[in-house]
């Protein structure tokens, strides 16, 4: 540790190709929250087989594989972009596998549940409920929470790796993805029951074409908001009033979503046109921003190591770049799958040690970020042995 600061890097006595830590067994694993994740992925396989079922009653199965399959065209472009977003530091599989089933499950099933004891309590008090209080009201509220409380989930488990608010669109934009998906397949299916294949390509265009990431939008205030919450000291109350702004914003934008799209049809295209598509375009430009500032602090925490001796100049500008990053992939993909297996996890596990660092300095969980700090640092040294090695 340096004199001056106590929670500086540790410094590596014999620089940075060879190190005086022993290489690593493997990573650790949690079994705490190894057996939470795959109890939770079980517990939303349940809930999506429910759905299926609510589906197949509607639709019919022939009707749930054919909408299913025309719901994979905004599904793919949306996952597309989620994947485009989580380039820089890949979230787990497994929490993204959970995030997607909550949001095509537990989110969807809860809309379901809701809106049917809402209409058997109505039935009962000989209360009605108007259209536009549904639209307006009890769907954003529902399936906004729905959603927010999976985003919240996560960034309670996955403390290690909800990072900032890049991070929180990733989940977030999974979660909406999962749910869209579904959503989609029920419009689109009633549509075409209903009104036909003209039907079809009208809430097609709408849905499809027109609002393929209004969930998405949504749902990420959700996430951004719990991003920043993850970037500081993560203390109850703090964390509870970023998450509620965050999810009264989400509610709000989607509440407005749902007023435009009651509109007429023309009435529904200028909604989208002046108000949804600049809104995403304000998320889109934060999300860009966002990356290059996380770029910029992993730039920042790789010059820190290097300093200390664990990395080249060189391999910073490798590793906390894309232009070295494209570099890096391209070299080792050049010297065969092996090398390139071995690049991938240099560059992923240096970004893990530079966002550990963020932990240490934001004094965030210090004592188990330190813990996680050594463990890196051998792991990162591990990775370049096998760089070079090929």
């Amino acid at each position: 540790m340096s004199a001056t600061d106590p929670y500086a890097p540790p410094t590596s006595a014999t620089g940075p190709i060879s190190s005086v830590l022993p290489a690593p067994s493997g990573r650790p694993r949690n079994l705490t929250t190894t057996v939470v994740v795959v109890v939770g992925i079980a517990v939303c396989a349940i809930a999506v087989m429910w759905v299926v079922s609510y589906l197949v009653s509607v639709l019919g199965v022939s009707g749930v594989v054919l909408n299913g399959l025309i719901a994979l065209v905004p599904l793919v472009a949306v996952l597309a972009v989620v994947r485009w977003v989580d380039r820089w530091e890949p979230e787990p599989f497994a929490a993204r596998v959970f995030a997607f089933m909550w949001g095509a499950g537990v989110s969807i099933l809860t809309a379901l549940v809701v809106d049917e004891t809402l209409n058997v309590y109505s039935h009962h008090l000989g209360v009605s409920r108007s259209q536009f209080f549904m639209i307006t009201v009890q769907s954003p509220i529902v399936e906004e929470v729905a959603k927010g409380v999976g985003v919240l989930l996560i960034f309670l488990i996955a403390q290690r790796t909800f990072d900032g608010p890049v991070d929180g669109v990733v989940y977030a934009a999974t979660i909406a993805a999962g749910f869209a998906f579904v959503e989609n397949i029920q419009y689109f299916g009633l549509a075409l029951r209903d009104g036909g294949d003209t039907d079809l390509a009208y809430t097609f265009y709408v849905r499809g074409v027109l609002s393929p990431f209004a969930h998405l939008t949504f749902t990420s205030c959700t996430g951004i908001a719990l991003g920043y919450a993850a970037r500081g000291p993560r203390r109850v109350g703090r964390t509870i009033g970023l998450f509620l702004g965050g999810l009264a914003l989400a509610i709000v934008l989607h509440a407005g979503f749902n007023l435009g799209s009651a509109l007429n049809e023309n009435g529904a295209f200028f909604f989208y046109l002046i108000v949804e598509l600049p809104i995403f375009g304000l998320v889109a430009a934060f999300v860009l921003f966002a990356r290059r500032r996380d770029a910029q602090l992993t730039y920042q925490a790789l010059t820190l190591y290097a300093r200390a001796g664990w990395f080249t100049a060189a391999e910073v500008d490798l590793l906390g770049t894309s232009g070295g990053r494209r570099q890096a992939r391209l070299w080792a993909k050049s010297h065969g799958p092996r090398t390139k297996r071995a690049m991938r996890r240099f560059i992923r596990d240096a970004t893990a040690l530079a966002y550990t660092r963020q932990r240490i300095q934001s004094d965030h969980s210090r004592a188990r970020a330190q813990r996680d700090e050594i463990r890196l640092l051998r792991v990162v040294t591990a990775d370049r042995q096998r760089v070079l090695s090929g």
